[in-house]
């Protein structure tokens, strides 16, 4: 499966809309949530190295 630009600046665009409606309307809390999870998952990826 090829990712065309077209596709991935698609992708990119609605990421950044989706993190700037956040942003503006929840506090970036689900950023913050996310950005949690991600460290988590580092973590436990790292312990499992």
């Amino acid at each position: 499966m090829n990712v065309t630009d077209r596709i991935a600046l698609s992708l990119g665009l609605i990421i950044i809309a989706a993190a700037g409606a956040d942003i503006a309307w929840n506090d970036a809390s689900a950023l913050l949530f996310l950005s949690m999870k991600f460290a988590d998952m580092v973590e436990w990826s790292a312990f499992w190295r």
